[in-house]
């Protein structure tokens, strides 16, 4: 076994393998949601740490190429003490020893930040304690190795709920209302529009129309699951970027959304329809969403529901 550590997730591709190997039995962590998530931490190395542990020595995985070795574990913290990770459970061990390279990491990166607020503004110092684990309950070898170092199940809060469903059968497309159309990005202004309706749907700064760009540019990126809703007036309305896995015939939604100008017109569900109907062409035979499970967010959860998605697993964190 030989760890590799980066300054960021720059080892995606690394990541991605072992996600694939293992999404059939967890149903967990898909290899779109990976390079999602990679994608919103561009220009924020500093702040995600990783390593990879591949079962033989030699390079490093790269940036954007399979690992040297096969991935049997990684661990991936946003300082500074969210973490993710995933182990095969053929080498639980390796649970141990990501858990405890994380918490190292954590400390040297809280310690950073305290000497830091110390010299800059000393009476607003705050300390961060430990970790924060989100593991689904279909990974039991995380769950246990979590509670072997110490860390308890957080109860009540937000948590995510895996939902799922077949590509057949599927229901017939509604009618758009007049004006509106579903496509892929067919211009540099629809690729700012979309990266602009995430901003105003979830009222986040992350998504730039440099970042979104360069998302279409990562693998496994495919323009015809990365559909959109076209207003009369040309703006994007809402959007649902779905990602597919050729090897395992299985897309994942992540994310979608409609601008807070254009919501209660059917729209999402028209195109969450349109990307299932794009998998099931492509040979997919299922399709997979997370989603807020807990009753402090429930409309996205009542859309998938309605789409003849149903619960397979949920989230716990662990702190």
């Amino acid at each position: 076994m030989q760890r590799h550590e980066y300054t960021g997730p720059v080892a995606l591709r690394a990541m991605q393998s072992l996600a694939g190997r293992l999404f059939p039995d967890s149903g967990y962590r898909h290899i779109g949601d990976l390079t999602w998530a990679w994608c919103l931490a561009l220009d924020r190395a500093g702040d995600n740490p990783t390593a990879v542990w591949t079962d033989r020595g030699g390079d490093a995985p790269a940036a954007g190429s399979p690992a040297s070795g096969r991935p049997l574990a990684w661990a991936w913290l946003e300082l500074p003490g969210s973490l993710q990770l995933q182990v095969d459970p053929a080498h639980p061990e390796l649970a141990d020893e990501a858990l405890a390279w994380a918490a190292e990491q954590a400390r040297a990166g809280r310690a950073t930040t305290e000497r830091t607020m110390t010299e800059q503004a000393p009476a607003t110092r705050t300390t961060s304690h430990g970790l924060s684990i989100e593991v689904a309950e279909t990974e039991p070898h995380l769950i246990a190795a979590l509670e072997r170092h110490g860390h308890t199940r957080r109860n009540g809060g937000p948590f995510m709920v895996g939902l799922g469903r077949s590509l057949a059968e599927l229901p017939d497309a509604p009618r758009l209302p007049d004006g509106y159309r579903i496509s892929a990005q067919r211009s540099r202004a629809e690729v700012a529009g979309r990266a602009a309706t995430h901003r105003a749907a979830f009222g986040s700064a992350r998504v730039t129309a440099e970042r979104h760009a360069r998302m279409r540019e990562t693998w496994p990126y495919r323009a015809e699951f990365d559909l959109v809703v076209v207003s009369p007036a040309g703006e994007v309305a809402a959007y649902c970027q779905g990602w597919y896995d050729a090897a395992l015939r299985v897309g994942a939604f992540e994310p979608v959304g409609t601008h807070p100008e254009h919501r209660r017109r059917g729209l999402a569900r028209a195109v969450c329809l349109a990307v299932l109907r794009a998998f099931a062409a492509a040979g997919g035979r299922r399709a997979v969403v997370y989603c807020r499970g807990d009753a402090g967010y429930p409309i996205p959860k009542r859309l998938y529901e309605s789409l003849g998605f149903t619960a397979y697993t949920r989230t716990h964190t662990y702190v």
